[in-house]
């Protein structure tokens, strides 16, 4: 049976994103500063603590993704593991900030960690469940917007919360966890028709392929992804940690901070597509990174007191200073990589494969959210706690992502003939 697609649907579906985005944005800002403040561990353990939910997610989601196509119930395949994690995680989340000893500490974190990872595969694949093959990237743009969305409010919403009670933002993201999978659960319909699929090459089979192939662009690119996420995510898990010990502001005006460039980053996301699609995937990505790696050395070099200075102040976003400007041009530059990275990545490949190369890509990308936090702990700690040093390093990173880009040949966008689709 065709899927009838109805922008209305996607937005609804794109609450269960809205809500996965606000939970990882709070937790991303303020467990560091539990980790350091509450139980005093070193940059190092906090790097380490920060990837384990990547770690998490690379060896559930798979099989949970594998064990969802195959279960049948009376309410789908995947609104079982909907229903059954997004409870737990909101319990889990509302009780970290009030768990005063380190064991209770980490048996919160890590229900959270494991019941995340159980329910957002799932989730993620209701998308292509409910939108025919052309619609797809629309409906990709709507549920990313709402994603970003949900990481503006629990930075900037969070911050202003985490200053009036630190419990505040956590019990927030908890109840909007809850009302996120009720109203997926209530709007949204799964097909029933279900159709086994063809065997497809597994997750190893694929990459000796990839890893075989003469023209060497996927490789390439697939490393690259892993560089430039290595540059920007380990700066993403010590952005409060960096603003309260390196800058001297208080732990909430680093989260509002991070907020201005997930702003800048959802405003642009669509453009950036656009970007691509008229000069090429390859060039937009490349300028990108060029751009994101010019801004860090900037914060880098920029001294602390002239970081901090503020320039005006604005509606929702509050405070402006000198790093903001950074960060929002921060955002403009990774939405014009991000965006388009997931796309080059899947053109390189037939459409039978195209979930094999998706795999690959969130592979590489998860790879290095594990890496990159704890490579920036140790590089903290053996500078002696000199939290500017993610910002030297992660131009590095970059650069050598994009020396790997410029030996990609594939992966622009395939005209095709336009699918004839009911109104």
């Amino acid at each position: 049976m065709t899927q009838k697609f109805g922008y209305g649907k996607i937005f609804l579906l794109g609450f269960g994103f809205f809500g996965v985005s606000i939970i990882w944005g709070v937790y991303n800002a303020f467990v560091p500063i539990f980790l350091q403040d509450k139980f005093h561990l070193e940059p190092a353990v906090i790097g380490f603590f920060m990837t384990l939910d990547n770690i998490a997610a690379l060896f559930i989601q798979p099989p949970v993704g594998v064990w969802s196509d195959r279960l049948r119930t009376n309410i789908g395949r995947r609104m079982p593991f909907i229903l059954i994690g997004a409870p737990i995680s909101a319990i889990a989340f509302g009780l970290i900030p009030i768990a005063a000893i380190l064991p209770f500490f980490v048996a919160c974190t890590s229900t959270l960690l494991l019941s995340m990872a159980f329910w957002r595969t799932p989730v993620i694949a209701l998308m292509p469940d409910i939108t025919p093959s052309e619609k797809r990237s629309q409906a990709n743009g709507i549920i990313n917007l709402m994603g970003g969305l949900g990481a503006i409010i629990s930075f900037l919403g969070g911050s202003a919360l985490y200053k009036m009670n630190p419990s505040f933002p956590f019990w927030l993201g908890s109840a909007l966890v809850v009302i996120s999978a009720i109203l997926v659960f209530v709007f949204i319909r799964e097909p029933r028709d279900y159709k086994e699929s063809e065997k497809q090459p597994n997750m190893f089979e694929s990459l000796r392929e990839v890893f075989q192939d003469e023209d060497k662009s996927a490789l390439r690119l697939l490393f690259a992804i892993f560089f430039w996420f290595l540059g920007y995510t380990a700066i993403e898990a010590f952005f409060t940690l960096y603003a309260k010990n390196y800058l001297g502001m208080n732990e909430a005006d680093g989260s509002r901070l991070l907020g201005h460039l997930s702003l800048f980053f959802v405003l642009f996301a669509l453009v950036a597509g656009l970007i691509g699609g008229k000069i090429g995937r390859r060039v937009t990505i490349s300028f990108g990174i060029i751009m994101l790696a010019a801004l860090i050395a900037g914060i880098y070099f920029t001294p602390p007191a002239t970081l901090t200075t503020v320039l005006t102040k604005l509606p929702v976003l509050g405070q402006i200073p000198v790093i903001s400007i950074f960060l929002m041009l921060a955002g403009i530059a990774w939405a014009l990589i991000n965006i388009n990275s997931l796309p080059m990545v899947v053109d390189m490949t037939t459409a039978a494969r195209l979930g094999t190369f998706t795999g690959l890509y969130y592979l590489f990308s998860t790879l290095s959210a594990i890496a990159g936090p704890n490579v920036n702990g140790w590089l903290i700690q053996l500078t002696g706690n000199d939290y500017n040093m993610i910002m030297f390093f992660s131009p590095i990173f970059l650069i050598v992502a994009l020396v790997l880009m410029l030996g990609v040949r594939r992966g622009e966008a395939v005209q095709t003939e336009p699918a004839a689709l009911e109104a």
